[in-house]
């Protein structure tokens, strides 16, 4: 991307402007506009999905430290990149090592969600640039990745964490392009939460019934990021610090 005076990225707070230059615009307007219509059109980014095996470079007992995140949009998209990273790690687990007596459409849906969360990883990975946080090295002994009930009930804890984060995360952003950028992939990420949910569940309240989506707001749940990251951590090796927001 050739950098401007007027391009926007440029202006995206916290990051600097050679950082913003590094920013893959093409796959970020992309990525908008295949989420416009529907929020379910990640497909259409699958040309730009790297190896899903890929690692990072921190190492196993790091701090990462996110900072205040609600200070910049460079520390809130940090801690969504970090979340990214996870939901990625496990996923693409949970494919190459299917559990036992998986479905053909349970292997679908899990393959589909992985690449969803591959390419919410590696656009916050693009977006930050020089400015982003290493690559995380998860911690999955906790999950018996050949039990049904481990693996969908992992998911599901993750994609509830996802969905509360956006939403208490949300507030901090400054940059619109980048609000509108969480607003799509929250949307995405309630609908792997429902159809987990409905894995787990069939027809039942665990859907949309009131302790998923609140009467009295017509919300999810909404979680701040110390929340967050102290129901993260275990599966991290590196210890993921940050503070709730104090704009």
């Amino acid at each position: 991307m050739e950098k401007q005076q007027t391009d926007p990225m440029a202006t995206v707070e916290g990051l600097s402007g050679k950082a913003s230059a590094a920013l893959g615009r093409r796959v970020f307007m992309r990525y908008i506009g295949a989420t416009a219509a529907a929020g379910v059109a990640l497909s259409a980014c699958h040309s730009e999905l790297v190896d899903p095996t890929a690692t990072g470079s921190a190492r196993p007992g790091d701090a990462i430290d996110l900072g205040d995140i609600g200070s910049k949009d460079v520390n809130v998209l940090n801690y969504a990149y970090a979340l990214e990273q996870l939901e990625a790690a496990f996923y693409t687990q949970a494919v190459m090592t299917p559990y036992s007596g998986i479905t053909d459409a349970e292997r679908q849906i899990l393959t589909d969600i992985r690449d969803h969360e591959i390419v919410h990883r590696d656009l916050f990975k693009a977006a930050l640039a020089s400015a982003a946080i290493p690559g995380l090295t998860p911690d999955f002994s906790s999950i018996n990745f050949n039990s049904r009930a481990s693996v969908l009930g992992t998911a599901r804890v993750f994609e509830n964490i996802g969905v509360s984060a956006y939403n208490g995360a949300g507030q901090y952003i400054r940059t619109p392009d980048y609000l509108v950028l969480a607003g799509k992939i929250v949307s995405v990420e309630a609908r792997h939460a429902s159809i987990i949910a409905t894995l787990l569940e069939p027809m039942s309240a665990l859907f949309a019934g009131d302790q998923v989506v609140f009467p009295a707001s017509g919300l999810e749940e909404i979680r701040n990021p110390e929340e967050v990251l102290a129901i993260v951590r275990p599966y991290v090796k590196e210890f993921l610090n940050g503070r709730n927001g104090r704009r």
